[in-house]
């Protein structure tokens, strides 16, 4: 099993890689938050909401390259006037990085694809981890019965 801490300590990694950087996110597929760093405490956005954005665009672009048939999508770059949001693959996650204006792009995409494996590889091993099924012996017939006519009555 992977240790979740992990994680923030990659993305912190990734953080003081440029003093343009202000925030990492990493996101399943689906959009969900797995973990994010700040640089600033006080850099107040809706992390979850640019995860899941975050996500739904690269996904998005992914399956437009697929349909194209031109390969593998690497990195999904939005540029603003006062910021860019970059995004990439990192097996069952998107990696999402939120910089300022001024940033040195090579030098981001360089971390995204060299952290981007290490975080796949934690990743899977934090998904791969099974739930405990119920041991036979916990399964006992009368507590679901009684639990079945407790629903019945609901």
């Amino acid at each position: 099993m992977s240790d979740p801490k992990v994680f923030d300590r990659i993305l912190t990694d990734i953080i003081r890689q440029d003093k343009g950087v202000k925030k990492v996110i990493l996101v399943d597929k689906t959009g969900l938050t797995i973990a994010n760093v700040s640089k600033l405490s006080y850099y107040a956005v809706d992390t979850d909401s640019i995860g899941a954005i975050a996500s739904a665009v690269f996904c998005a672009s992914e399956e437009q390259g697929k349909n194209l048939q031109i390969g593998e999508l690497e990195i999904v770059t939005s540029e603003f006037s006062e910021g860019k949001i970059f995004a990439s693959a990192c097996g069952k996650g998107v990696l999402c990085v939120v910089t300022e204006a001024e940033v040195n792009i090579g030098l981001i995409r360089l971390v995204m694809k060299k952290q981007g494996v290490q975080l796949a590889e934690e990743l899977d091993k934090f998904l791969a981890v099974e739930p405990l099924a119920p041991s036979k012996d916990e399964l006992d017939e009368e507590d679901l019965k009684s639990a079945l006519e407790e629903l019945e009555r609901v």
